[in-house]
């Protein structure tokens, strides 16, 4: 059982505290997890572009993500809400604690729902088309546990519909390029997530939930988890020399593999402890790093 975090602390009364719970709620600080391959996204379809990147366009994409993340959370948050007030190490998340009531966790969902669709529906014919399947996927994720071990890889492709998203929200027609990198999100995701649920491996067992650790075990899952981040690192370089990056991106992609060889270097067989720093340290490093990379090299390579 590991302690609670900073967003399962109570928080002060009045509005800025409402705000602060539903901030809590959504795990808005975790953004930092999707964004930056979403904007690395943007920035390597700027030589593929159909369509010009504007002011207005640029915040159509954030506040779709932004949307479609809360969205997310919120409606995880309610869905959950009893096996989370069953969970130790999630009694006392916004919900559980009374900070938030679930039919406000609920009208969060639909609000940012609707800016979702809203905002996707400015970007061109495909973006609008496919918002409504994309939030399916975003919002099924939540009872994937119930019946799959596999619902890490769900969560992997909802997060690995912010690049592919931002990458057709440009104009730019899918390739192999894209596809490999949000396969790389995919099995980058799956990778810390499943070493983040190791965590809940005793509590799924006992409750009847399904997910990696409780159906292989913490040996299986460590074993699981590293092939998933050598596939990640294989795809970051193939994304590079497919949509033929520069020197820059290929030490971002380099870069990010040194994060998750020393995520699993901390998370090892006996030091289950250093979980949270793996989880948030870690992969937060490895979003910023492939994120300042692409933007480097696109500057470089245009220099030239």
């Amino acid at each position: 059982m590991t302690s609670p975090t900073p967003m399962d602390a109570p928080a002060a009364t009045g509005i800025a505290g409402k705000l602060k719970a539903y901030g809590d709620l959504v795990a808005f600080s975790h953004t930092i997890f999707a964004m930056p391959f979403a904007g690395s996204a943007v920035i390597m379809a700027l030589r593929e572009k159909h369509v010009p990147l504007t002011v207005a366009r640029g915040v159509a994409m954030v506040v779709c993500m932004v949307a479609a993340r809360t969205a997310a959370m919120a409606f995880n948050r309610w869905a959950d809400r009893d096996i989370d007030a069953d969970n130790p190490r999630t009694k006392l998340r916004p919900i559980q604690a009374g900070r938030v009531k679930p039919n406000e966790a609920f009208a969060l969902v639909v609000l940012s729902s609707a800016i979702f669709l809203g905002a996707a529906s400015t970007l061109g014919f495909w973006p609008a088309v496919l918002s409504v399947p994309v939030l399916g996927v975003l919002l099924g994720y939540s009872y994937a546990k119930r019946f799959t071990p596999w619902a890490h890889a769900w969560l992997g492709v909802a997060l690995a519909l912010a690049p592919g998203g931002a990458w057709l929200g440009m104009g730019a027609e899918p390739n192999a390029g894209i596809i490999t990198l949000m396969v790389g999100v995919v099995t980058w995701l799956f990778g810390f997530d499943v070493l983040y649920s190791l965590q809940d491996e005793a509590f799924d067992r006992a409750r009847g939930l399904r997910s990696v650790p409780a159906r292989f075990g913490t040996k299986g899952a460590l074993w699981l988890s590293g092939i998933a981040h050598m596939i990640t690192a294989a795809c970051f370089l193939g994304t590079g020399l497919l949509l033929h990056r520069g020197p820059a991106f290929f030490v971002g992609a380099i870069g990010a593999t040194g994060c998750l060889a020393y995520e699993h270097w901390l998370v090892g067989p006996g030091r289950l402890d250093k979980i949270d720093k793996a989880f948030f340290d870690m992969n937060a490093y490895v979003g910023v790093a492939f994120f300042s990379c692409t933007l480097a090299d696109h500057f470089l390579t245009k220099a030239v």
